[in-house]
């Protein structure tokens, strides 16, 4: 068994270390705040940031998971200080770097999204990711450190709450019969990465060298517009159909000036309102994760939104 750290516990950092862990692995969680050990899990409080803290908190590990985010707004200017920490962590221990990506780097396309096309991104937010990997890849090409990125669509499933466009602003109004707002073209195709999938492919990516050195796409289904999930939802969770509408644009105005999140979903805005389709057949082509079949995403996504709701009354 290997000893793993974890830096972030969000979705997909709370995926990735609960998958090791169950794996039998010893996981070290790093968050600002911290929190009690849970089984196979030693969680640390210590601002990644801290290249020095974030080094003696990795030293031993075979890899670290970089799976942490600075809040929407902040990251432009939070993410470099992330990034090098992150870099001096892995150059000094020689912990493989395993960085969690996004497609915001690619900017607005036309086409499917492969790992081939430019990181071309027109917004600040795709900058600073798109400059985030180059910063790593450089590195990992002077041989300074060992470095992979997977890059992910929005999460869907178990565990994505508040942040996914498919989660804490839909499923309960779906399990409630309700009517859903999307942004943008509720009938656009887009591709939704399962969050499982995310955790399975990280782990993956850590243990195989052949992965080492480039960005890839993380396992994803077939693009389904929010209506087409929408609907899959309602049956799974017998509801009946569920009328979904788009938000309008002067109601995502007012939102914004109250709302730190709507107000920079703007730049991302071009996701939403067109096909926004994700081609990971390089991963599935040369790994073992595959992407989980859509049929099991919703109806487990169902049931713990079911129970999550049941829970808290």
């Amino acid at each position: 068994m290997s000893f793993y750290v974890v830096v972030g516990f969000g979705p997909a950092g709370a995926a990735t270390a609960r998958l090791l862990a169950g794996r039998g692995h010893s996981v070290r969680v790093v968050t600002r705040s911290g929190r009690a050990p849970e089984s196979g899990i030693e969680h640390v409080a210590l601002d990644a940031a801290d290249g020095d803290r974030l080094t003696e908190a990795v030293r031993g590990a075979a890899a670290v998971f970089g799976c942490a985010a600075p809040p929407y707004h902040r990251w432009a200017a939070e993410w470099p200080a992330l990034t090098s920490a992150l870099c001096t962590a892995a150059e000094r221990t020689g912990a493989v770097l395993v960085m969690l990506g996004n497609l915001y780097g690619y900017g607005p396309v036309n086409i499917p999204l492969t790992e081939e096309l430019p990181l071309a991104a027109t917004g600040p937010k795709g900058r600073v990711r798109a400059a985030a990997w180059e910063t790593v890849r450089t590195l990992h090409e002077q041989g300074r450190l060992k470095a992979v990125e997977l890059r992910a669509s929005d999460f869907f499933g178990p565990g994505v709450t508040d942040g996914g466009h498919l989660a804490g602003r839909v499923v309960p109004q779906v399990l409630r019969g309700r009517p859903v707002s999307a942004l943008g073209d509720p009938d656009a195709p887009h591709s939704w990465t399962y969050l499982p999938d995310v955790a399975a492919a990280l782990a993956e990516a850590a243990g195989e060298e052949r992965s080492w050195g480039r960005a890839w796409h993380v396992p994803t289904g077939p693009a389904l517009s929010v209506r087409e999930m929408v609907a899959r939802l309602a049956t799974e969770a017998g509801t009946g159909p569920v009328p979904v509408r788009a938000l309008p644009s002067a109601v995502l105005g007012a939102l914004s000036l109250f709302s730190p999140l709507m107000r920079e979903l703007k730049e991302i805005r071009y996701q939403f309102d067109r096909p926004f389709v994700v081609d990971s057949s390089a991963w599935e082509t040369a790994f073992a994760v595959r992407a989980t079949p859509v049929d099991e995403q919703v109806k487990t996504t169902v049931a713990w939104w079911r129970e999550r709701l049941t829970t808290a009354g």
